[in-house]
């Protein structure tokens, strides 16, 4: 086995999670990722706490879509409904095929997330819990790289030393936190909006795997200006590129995509709260240094930000309301840059603070 499998199992259980003896935890992976998750399971099992084995099995997804009524998509989610109730959660996702809901009906897969987006709020208060993305061939290919260089990738990523991170991210926040407007420039962007009264969250490695980000929620009416996103996004197996955004008061009044324009546009009209940013990201993770369409890796990129349309976390008292939550990635290393009120933070890829 890969000495970089137990690594990573060693940093999910006591890092990304406090795992106590007697706790119930949660294990979901698939399958392709089942040496990285034994290896997990023996490390829970010698806590002396008791696994709860969820295993994510490819086709079942899409077959479920293809086939549930209207009824069986309202229906409760039972499995989301067990996750409440569980002590911790490691979420191990490696998917075969990155594309499998690509032809699904949208309006389906927006009307189930509805219905389970109160069971994964709930999840989401809980705090404990993590998510990493395995390196698959799906994932590689979709990264344009062969599977050895994205699985070095991947590690490279995730094994870094954490506690640095979080001090380099303690003087981000401490100037987000003290700060009252933000703007970001580049190329075909100036947008702002105000964070006063909201703060920031420091993200290196309690919730994601590989992490790197500080994020702060955007107060809702206040985000006005223009934006264009580098990098493509995949929404439930559809990819949308060259997304640009305008804003007004706080809503999105304009927005335009040369690929997934529709899915773009059914997803900003999804709830009163889908229209509104949720949240604004800085990547800090210099070991990410490109776009490899996965979500979870992208927002993380250093010298990049993200904006969220939809759902902003309650931590850091976020207020906008919203079954939606998707991350839309720009890069700044060329001709950007983030000013915080009066100061810039960071100009064409270098940082003009001491981090």
């Amino acid at each position: 086995m890969d000495d970089r499998i137990e690594k990573l199992a060693e940093l999910l259980t006591n890092h990304s999670v406090s795992i106590k003896k007697g706790d119930y935890v949660h294990l979901q992976y698939g399958l392709v990722a089942k040496p990285l998750a034994l290896a997990i399971y023996r490390r829970i099992l010698l806590k002396g706490a008791v696994p709860v084995v969820d295993v994510i099995v490819a086709d079942f997804e899409r077959v479920f879509y293809e086939n549930a009524s209207d009824e069986v998509l309202s229906s409760e989610p039972l499995t989301a409904k067990v996750l409440t109730t569980v002590d911790c959660s490691i979420r191990i996702y490696a998917p075969e095929n990155t594309r499998d809901l690509m032809h699904i009906d949208s309006t389906k897969i927006a009307a189930r997330r509805k219905v389970t987006f109160p069971f994964k709020e709930e999840i989401l208060k809980k705090r404990n819990w993590v998510l990493f993305y395995y390196p698959t061939l799906a994932m590689a290919q979709d990264a344009d790289m062969s599977l050895e260089a994205f699985e070095n990738f991947v590690f490279d990523a995730c094994l870094i030393d954490w506690d640095l991170e979080e001090k380099r991210q303690e003087v981000l926040k401490q100037i987000l936190d003290k700060g009252s407007k933000v703007r970001i420039v580049g190329e075909d962007t100036d947008i702002s909006f105000s964070i006063e009264g909201r703060e920031s969250i420091k993200c290196f490695g309690k919730r994601n795997m590989p992490d790197g980000e500080v994020f702060i929620a955007p107060v809702e009416d206040t985000t006005q200006g223009f934006i264009r996103y580098s990098f493509p996004t995949i929404y439930a197996g559809q990819e949308v590129d060259d997304i640009r955004l305008v804003f007004k008061d706080g809503k999105v009044v304009e927005a335009s995509a040369s690929k997934g324009e529709k899915l773009l546009k059914e997803l900003i009209a999804l709830d009163a709260g889908s229209c509104m940013l949720g949240e604004f990201g800085i990547g800090t993770n210099e070991q990410i240094k490109r776009g490899v369409r996965q979500i979870l890796f992208d927002e993380k990129i250093g010298f990049s930000i993200h904006l969220a349309l939809g759902m902003a976390y309650k931590e850091g008292n976020g207020q906008n309301e919203s079954a939606l939550h998707w991350d839309m990635i720009k890069s700044l290393k060329q001709n950007g840059a983030i000013y915080i009120d009066d100061l810039c933070i960071q100009k064409n890829g270098e940082w003009l603070i001491d981090l």
